[in-house]
């Protein structure tokens, strides 16, 4: 390297030093899709991880043998205009584009003064900093444009897809006149729906969302403490762009039996049946209180995928270092799918995605050496890429239409990754196992030997069986 490279530039030939490095390590034809490259873990299960990491050469993003990352964007450099990429990289999620191309909606949870705020030309309010951008990545991985897709907002932080092809930005603050979810639609960049708050949604530190495209209803995660999961019915259920601004209910789930409203008192071995409770939503978590509603200690990230939506509680458990759980709506339950009880296993997860194999993926913000930690259906866990570059949280975990790329951002400096090797083939039965199977051993609801019997007979897990007798099914 020369001797006065600055850090873009270092950052740059670190990113081509992994490349080499793990071209040479594993052979050009180990860079297919076929999950026969994955290493096998205990139980010889051949989807358990890839493998162990390789030191990344340049010191920034460390990822098993056989894989490679490129820096699509950074901070700082130039957006299509030449207005300055924003800081802050946070939620995202990737569309499929023209041409074989994705396109990628990113968050930047800006608050207050900063170098690189969003500088938006048709901005919800001109004096907030946050916002959204987008980037257009071509088939080779490299990215051809990238613009402000909405701006005026405070601290942008996670989201989530809708399934008709926009994106859901929501502000994590409670100052006066935000706190909303916001609808992006990326081929209408700062277009009237960039500026207009889902106000029915509610007023609350908004984090994540996951929508059921069989039902139209949107999931909904709060970010402070104490934290209540939300759900939005909407009155046009027609699924298109702007159908969420006409309006819906806002509600809160409850438990249906157990008497403590804390998911701190959740046992092992348990899952509960959920009733929602309307709630106001000028002041949805004063009300959820009042209502005697699930209190989480901070919810972070959300997915929806296989008829399950799946979110993470990030400072939950005995130990602090996190839960996920996940939540049927087929059946109405919720359930604690898995909690951490070692660092090295998970630390703080926040957000997450389901992977075209099945897998569920979580971002660390550990505060540490945070990390990309797979989890399988089994509720093993397993290391797929760690950030060496300093403590800056990993963000915005997406793979791209054809499961070929993954993409990630570090949060700060605002780095963009796009992430390629030998990824598991696309899978959708095994993503209905993630969704069905039944949790790790120590959280598996108890069933008796007939329940247990008839499950066998008829091919369902033990969890679908329970959900199944505990609505009413009746055992043959």
């Amino acid at each position: 390297m020369e001797k006065h490279m600055n850090r873009r530039d270092f950052l740059k030939a670190g990113s081509m030093s992994a490349v080499a490095l793990t071209m040479a390590s594993a052979g050009l034809g180990s860079l297919g899709t076929g999950s026969s490259a994955m290493a096998a873990g205990p139980n010889k299960n051949p989807f358990f991880g890839f493998g162990p990491l390789q030191k990344d050469p340049g010191g920034v993003l460390d990822l098993p043998k056989g894989f490679q990352y490129r820096i699509i964007s950074e901070e700082g450099d130039k957006l299509a205009d030449g207005r300055p990429i924003p800081a802050m990289f946070d939620g995202m999620a990737a569309f499929p584009g023209r041409h074989h191309s994705t396109i990628l909606v990113r968050n930047h949870e800006l608050s207050g003064n900063h170098d690189y705020p969003v500088e938006g030309k048709n901005p919800y309010n001109k004096e907030a900093t946050g916002g959204t951008t987008a980037l257009v990545v071509g088939p080779h991985r490299k990215t051809t444009a990238e613009y402000i897709t909405s701006s005026g907002n405070i601290r942008n932080c996670a989201g989530g897809p809708t399934p008709w092809g926009t994106w859901l930005t929501c502000e994590e603050t409670l100052n006066r006149g935000h706190g909303y979810v916001f609808e992006i639609d990326p081929t209408d960049p700062e277009g009237s729906l960039s500026k207009t708050p889902i106000r029915d949604m509610g007023t609350f530190s908004h984090e994540a969302t996951g929508i059921d495209p069989e039902t139209g209803i949107v999931y909904l995660t709060e970010d402070q403490g104490p934290s209540f999961f939300f759900r939005f019915l909407p009155n046009n259920r027609e699924q298109k762009p702007g159908a969420l601004q006409e309006g819906g209910t806002l509600q809160a789930a409850a438990l249906e039996e157990k008497p403590s409203s804390m998911a701190s008192d959740f046992d092992d071995g348990q899952e509960f049946s959920i009733v929602w409770k309307e709630v106001d939503p000028e002041k949805p978590s004063d009300d959820a209180i009042k209502k005697d509603c699930i209190q989480f200690s901070r919810l972070e990230g959300a997915y929806f995928a296989g008829g399950v939506f799946w979110f993470d509680d990030t400072s939950a458990g005995d130990k602090n270092l996190g839960r996920v759980y996940r939540y049927i709506p087929a059946t109405n339950t919720l359930e604690l799918f898995y909690e951490s009880t070692s660092q090295n296993d998970l630390e703080m997860p926040d957000n997450i995605c389901i992977t075209p194999w099945g897998d569920l993926w979580i971002a660390e913000d550990g505060g540490g050496v945070d990390r990309i930690i797979g989890m399988t259906p089994e509720g093993e866990v397993y290391t797929f890429a760690e950030n060496r570059l300093n403590d800056s949280e990993l963000a915005g975990p997406t793979f791209s239409s054809d499961g070929r790329t993954f993409f990630v951002n570090i949060q700060s400096p605002g780095i963009t990754f796009a992430v390629w090797g030998p990824f598991a083939r696309r899978n959708a039965a095994r993503q209905r196992q993630m969704g069905h199977a039944p949790p790790p051993a120590s959280y598996a609801p108890q069933i008796p030997d007939k329940l247990s019997a008839f499950a066998e007979r008829k091919g369902l897990t033990s969890l679908e069986a329970a959900a199944f007798h505990r609505h009413g099914m009746p055992i043959l």
